[in-house]
């Protein structure tokens, strides 16, 4: 079995309440079936929604249902990473639609800072599973397919210049402090512009904004 990977880029933020009620939500499409996607795969309804059901039942329903922030490179979920908790997941069509809460967590916070301030995010699945290649040239993903997490959520790979501009752009704590802290921000930007390696980008993007943040 292998970790597979799906990253969808629309996705919506809405907040729900006012004052200390407000929540912060994420929502859109989570996952796709009956059709190949960018990665070359396809995942059949009967494989996907046999998954979701058992998904829904032993995670969402019982508020476990938990993705991170950026990309894990393993199916186990880290307690330290997570930003958001799944509430919804249902089916329509051949798309399966998501609703998340970011929670107040480190990673949370993050991921609600970075989409206050216009910075384009979308969400990956994270599941493991065997693939069978087919006569078409696309891999079809099989039955013993299982979720890790229908939603962890990442940077739009398009603009990886968006993680610095929306920490920079319109934050007036990041200029206090003078000259040093406007350096380390250039800095980091610079360093997150070297990594060519699509694969190692998101990952280092949030170790680069952890030290940009515990030098502040």
């Amino acid at each position: 079995m292998k970790l597979i990977t799906e990253e969808i880029n629309k996705v919506e933020f809405i907040t729900e309440g006012k004052g200390a009620s407000k929540k912060c939500y994420i929502q859109g499409i989570f996952l796709q079936a009956e059709q190949v996607n960018r990665n070359g795969r396809m995942y059949p309804m009967s494989i996907m929604e046999k998954e979701v059901n058992r998904y829904n039942e032993s995670f969402v329903l019982k508020g476990r249902a938990l993705g991170e922030l950026g990309h894990p490179d393993g199916p186990t979920v880290n307690l330290d990473r997570v930003s958001h908790k799944i509430c919804d997941l249902h089916r329509e069509g051949n798309n399966f639609v998501g609703k998340a809460q970011l929670l107040s967590t480190p990673m949370g916070k993050i991921a609600s800072s970075l989409i206050s301030e216009g910075v384009t995010l979308g969400v990956s699945s994270r599941g493991v599973g065997s693939l069978r290649m087919t006569n078409e040239g696309h891999k079809i993903v099989g039955e013993d397919f299982m979720l890790a997490t229908a939603a962890d959520i990442v940077a739009d790979p398009s603009a990886p210049d968006a993680f610095v501009s929306g920490i920079m752009e319109g934050k007036e704590w990041v200029w206090e402090g003078g000259i040093l802290r406007e350096q380390l921000a250039e800095t980091t930007k610079r360093r997150i512009n070297t990594l060519v390696d699509q694969r190692r980008l998101e990952e280092h993007k949030l170790n680069l904004f952890n030290d940009f943040l515990s030098n502040l």
